[in-house]
């Protein structure tokens, strides 16, 4: 009596069927052909921001200029790590240049709004891996550039959840997730 028999996705097997699991037989009634187990449904896939960095094969070899921020440049930033005095950001793009290097940059918590300075609260404005809309405000020392997101136009332009979910804006100081519904805060740049 042979026992070994090769059952695919869709075929009857016969219905007692016994298979070897280890030291023992073991029988399985399957009235039914085996069919693939069906997979959950899958959310589709939000835009993402992609900004290519310059490689030294498309720019010309002999100009190794990188684009520098300078007073009033509008810079596309990310942000790295929030504290309760300011949030420190890696910029990435400076007046619709893409930098081939990353530029450290410093918001203050007296330049994130133009009124009620003083009751702004960073860890409600930005979050870690927020793409930040900003204006240079100074060159700053010698390790960071000082930047203010104050004007309506200027603030966070994208943010991830918590759950990981690409977010959209609801209103001046709120993002919502498409997903689960949720509102968090941040200062939110008007869009154009």
């Amino acid at each position: 009596m042979n026992h070994e028999q090769l059952v695919t996705s869709g075929s009857l097997p016969s219905c007692w069927f016994p298979f070897l699991c280890g030291s023992c037989w073991h029988a399985l009634s399957c009235p039914d052909p085996v069919r693939p187990k069906p997979h959950p449904p899958t959310t589709p896939l939000l835009p993402t921001l992609l900004i290519p960095r310059p490689t030294s094969a498309l720019t010309n070899s002999n100009s190794k200029t990188n684009v520098l921020p300078k007073v009033d440049s509008t810079v596309l930033c990310r942000v790295t790590r929030t504290q309760t005095r300011q949030a420190t950001v890696a910029i990435l793009v400076v007046d619709d240049a893409v930098c081939a290097d990353e530029f450290q940059g410093v918001i203050r918590r007296e330049d994130v709004r133009a009124t009620e300075k003083d009751r702004v609260v960073l860890g409600a404005s930005f979050v870690p891996g927020d793409v930040v809309r900003a204006v240079v405000i100074s060159l700053g020392d010698q390790s960071n550039y000082y930047l203010s997101t104050a004007r309506n136009e200027l603030g966070v332009v994208m943010a991830a959840s918590e759950a990981g979910n690409a977010m959209y804006p609801v209103s001046w100081k709120e993002f919502r997730d498409p997903v689960t519904g949720e509102m968090e805060a941040r200062k939110v740049a008007k869009p154009f």
